[in-house]
């Protein structure tokens, strides 16, 4: 197909598509699905061969967030029977970050939840960088912790951060549709200041939020234009108790078709399969791993992951390998401009209020499927109870 060709083409040679590629890859049929997750193969292998990077997330500070984040099961005034804690100390979340490293994740994202960090939150999360890189010199940290003022970006940078992210999540015209207590243009100001500051830029989106085609890729390009070296690719997990809790419009085909685009769009970046993988590609999350190199390792912020293990086989069984901790994620090129501007060439993390597990000793009746109502697959959600925050081992 004269598109795939095209588009196959500039992937290679790095060069952004048009608009109107790029909303044509979303127009594509399921007949035509394979072909296109074969054309973003080319593309991700040219740049990143068959590896695929591990990041795992550790929730330093969960719920009772003051923001309004529709798609946010943290969010202010959230119904959501999730974990709430307020922050671990270092010690605990370097024992959490562990579990992760143990099953091969070479970066560690440290989340917490709220509108930004004060400074003294800095501190706290300096010092668990800290007790994290004492453990293991060369794991990478990215830090998630909501809009930056003044000099915190490099008070992070100073304290060991490799990243930091911030996602856009959706386009700017939709955007008040989706949050009103910050803006969209406030988002653009964290990243470019932790860009700035010579943090690796981790931003991304949220897909399934009832936005259209053209949302999707005016988010993808602002993306490309800010510079991300990471772009976390999350798919809306619907949480009872927040106002996007029926908003079930991602099919696996179509979650496929938005990775692709965002990899044509974006050829030599990080590309991660972010929050709600499990849910929204099912069975065909090996399909993602042909278009995305990253992914997170087991469990998510305040949702349930697919096992630690699973996730290992899952990539083994689809001919892929796990990213080394001495390996580059980013192509050479794009590693020596991250390096240029004082960043380490790795670039990911995940967004605020996404998905991790139950424990094995929940009682039957909260680990039952929950009823499906006219299709929707409620029964894929399920609230994180163990891991950091609790006294429960993790399932990496």
């Amino acid at each position: 197909m004269d598109l795939l060709d095209t588009l196959t083409a500039k992937g290679l040679r790095r060069e952004l598509p048009t608009r109107e590629e790029a909303l044509a890859v979303l127009a594509t049929t399921d007949d035509e699905l394979l072909d296109v997750v074969a054309a973003a193969g080319r593309v991700r292998r040219q740049w990143f061969g068959r590896r695929v990077k591990l990041n795992y997330l550790v929730n330093l500070k969960s719920g009772l967030c003051p923001e309004d984040c529709s798609y946010c099961s943290q969010r202010l005034g959230s119904k959501a029977e999730i974990l709430k804690y307020t922050w671990l100390k270092p010690e605990q979340a370097a024992e959490a970050a562990a579990a992760g490293l143990a099953g091969g994740a070479k970066r560690v994202c440290l989340v917490a939840s709220g509108r930004g960090p004060t400074d003294r939150d800095i501190d706290r999360v300096a010092d668990t960088i800290a007790a994290i890189k004492d453990a293991n010199e060369q794991v990478e940290v990215c830090a998630c912790l909501g809009l930056l003022s003044g000099d915190q970006a490099e008070r992070l940078r100073a304290a060991g951060a490799d990243a930091y992210n911030h996602n856009l999540n959706t386009s700017e015209g939709t955007y008040g549709g989706i949050t009103t207590t910050h803006t969209y243009a406030d988002r653009v100001d964290t990243v470019n200041k932790a860009h700035g500051a010579g943090l690796s830029a981790c931003s991304g989106l949220i897909a399934g939020m009832g936005e259209s085609d053209e949302d999707l890729v005016d988010v993808v390009f602002a993306l490309r234009d800010l510079g991300s070296d990471s772009v976390p690719v999350n798919f809306l997990i619907p949480f009872e108790g927040t106002p996007l809790a029926k908003e079930w419009n991602l099919t696996p085909q179509r979650c496929l078709r938005i990775l692709a685009m965002v990899r044509f769009v974006n050829p030599d970046v990080e590309v991660r399969i972010a929050g709600g993988r499990e849910v929204h590609l099912r069975s065909m999350q090996p399909l993602g791993l042909h278009i995305a190199n990253s992914i997170f390792l087991g469990d998510y912020l305040t949702s349930e992951g697919q096992a630690g293990q699973t996730d290992l086989d899952m990539i083994k069984d689809a001919g892929f390998e796990v990213e080394g901790a001495g390996e580059a994620t980013l192509p050479r090129h794009r590693a020596e401009l991250a390096e240029s501007a004082g960043g380490c060439g790795g670039g990911s993390c995940g967004p605020c209020g996404e998905p991790a597990a139950a424990p094995e000793s929940a009682p039957e009746a909260a680990r039952e499927a929950a009823p499906v109502e006219d299709g929707l697959r409620s029964d894929l959600v399920k609230v994180r109870r163990r891991g950091a925050g609790t006294e429960l081992a993790p399932n990496a």
